[in-house]
């Protein structure tokens, strides 16, 4: 997707160049969104992620949780770059540099918090019971992981071919095309197995692991369920509409409809961040580790009884 954004709108910008324009001698229509960014929405939604980001920082060194903090992290600050990005082209709406600092982060950064979310399906099952799910917890994560790296390599490997050429290149807007398409197919994938998890958990009320009932019953924990499935619901729709947005071409009636983009992107992401700010998962993944330290001291004492 990034490189079609990208070489898309630098060929455009480049067929301006002879022109020389700039907002004062060429008409916004000629430019690559066909609006100057709203000032006030860009400059609420670029403080609103970085403070979600300094958030999950702080949370994330106070729970040691260091790989949700990354990820969230570096998505919530990937889209604070994007909205600098966007500030930029209310002063150059034809600058090509500005361009590239609205696309490549806001491209990324979701991403990143998908991956966050992959991260707690593993801990929620060991909290619930290992015999809830058809895989091992430790694979989702490694799956999905996996699944979310390749997708940003491929859609990184696509700008580099369309990089090469000073014309849009097919190949690479293709190999882009590939790495986005990946990864909704990640996400509808992950919410379908999410599904069937807590559906044989919802089944099996009575077999649940005794040891967490408190953590269970607690605000906190329902408070963080519903968080996460809040924003795994607004990351797809986030990049569903994305993949609406360029299924039209360079300057299309979607691309250009700023109150779309601020619904259904900015908003989408601003909210996943901010549920997982206030219903952080550190206290999650502490649970579940000692759970699973608990277990394998269990299954070490039994190993031991049963040899005596």
């Amino acid at each position: 997707m990034l490189s079609i954004l990208l070489n898309a709108g630098y060929s455009l910008l480049e067929e301006r160049a002879k022109a020389k324009c700039t907002k004062e001698t060429c008409p916004l229509s000629l430019s690559v969104y066909g609006y100057l960014p709203n000032k006030g929405a860009t400059y609420f939604f670029l403080v609103a992620f970085a403070l979600s980001c300094i958030a999950h920082i702080y949370q994330g060194v106070r729970s040691r949780s260091w790989t949700f903090m990354i990820a969230f992290g570096v998505g919530a600050f990937g889209e604070a770059a994007g909205y600098v990005g966007r500030l930029l082209l209310r002063n150059d709406p034809f600058s090509r540099t500005n361009l590239t600092i609205v696309l490549v982060p806001g491209t990324v950064a979701p991403a990143f918090l998908a991956g966050g979310i992959y991260l707690t399906l593993k801990h929620i099952i060991i909290i619930y019971g290992r015999k809830f799910s058809r895989l091992a917890p430790r694979l989702y994560t490694w799956i999905f992981i996996f699944a979310d790296i390749a997708s940003i390599v491929i859609q990184s490997l696509g700008a580099v071919i369309a990089s090469r050429s000073t014309k849009v290149s097919p190949v690479g807007n293709n190999i882009m095309m590939v790495g986005l398409c990946s990864q909704v197919f990640t996400l509808l994938i992950f919410g379908l197995l999410s599904l069937d998890v807590f559906l044989k958990i919802r089944s099996f009320q009575g077999q649940w692991n005794e040891s967490t009932l408190a953590l269970r019953n607690s605000s906190k924990f329902k408070g963080l369920l519903a968080a996460i499935v809040t924003a795994y619901v607004t990351i797809t729709i986030r990049c569903i509409y994305r993949i609406a947005e360029m299924a039209g071409g360079w300057r299309n009636p979607i691309m250009q409809d700023e109150i779309a983009f601020i619904v259904l992107d900015s908003v989408m992401c601003i909210v996943a961040c901010l549920v997982v700010n206030v219903w952080h998962p550190g206290f999650l993944f502490q649970q579940s580790y000692a759970t699973t330290k608990a277990e394998r001291a269990g299954a070490v004492d039994g190993e031991m009884v049963e040899r005596a």
